[in-house]
């Protein structure tokens, strides 16, 4: 395929989102969190990650989905920031597509708060729609955010 990236593709709630492959550095299963006193609630907690403290975010939160459930525990896409590490905390793992650029739109208008900001592109799939999330855009959400709550 020409014009083609590769989508690594996980579910909140029952909506697909894709993070382009190439800023993904794993994928674990749930990890022991340790919560951080007077975090904003998307900054779900602390966990360590062979000797490195990564900072997990629940992705569902700041995107305003609604609440997880408890009883199914979460997997963390660890994803490199410009400086560190951070966790997605996410429903479940998708799988890794290859998709054309030819198939992307913008981002529906539709979009309200952070999940409008962070969205670039949606891939209409044969069941399913994907929303593709800029990382960058993600990470200035995220600490406009956790500014935004200290403040």
């Amino acid at each position: 395929m020409s014009g083609s990236q590769q989508y690594c593709t996980f579910y909140i709630d029952r909506q697909m989102f894709g993070i382009e492959v190439e800023v993904v550095q794993e994928i674990i299963r749930f990890q022991e969190i340790t919560r951080v006193p007077l975090a904003p609630a998307l900054v779900h907690g602390l966990i360590n990650l062979r000797g490195q403290i990564v900072t997990a975010i629940d992705l569902g939160t700041l995107l305003a989905f609604s609440s997880h459930d408890p009883e199914r525990p979460r997997m963390n896409v660890i994803v490199r920031g410009e400086d560190s590490s951070f966790s997605l905390l996410v429903d479940r793992i998708g799988d890794v597509l290859e998709l054309d650029e030819s198939m992307s739109e913008v981002a529906p208008i539709t979009l309200k708060g952070a999940v409008s900001e962070v969205i670039d592109r949606a891939y209409k799939l044969e069941r399913e729609l994907l929303l593709s999330i800029d990382v960058t855009r993600l990470l200035k959400t995220i600490s406009q955010a956790v500014v935004g709550h200290a403040a």
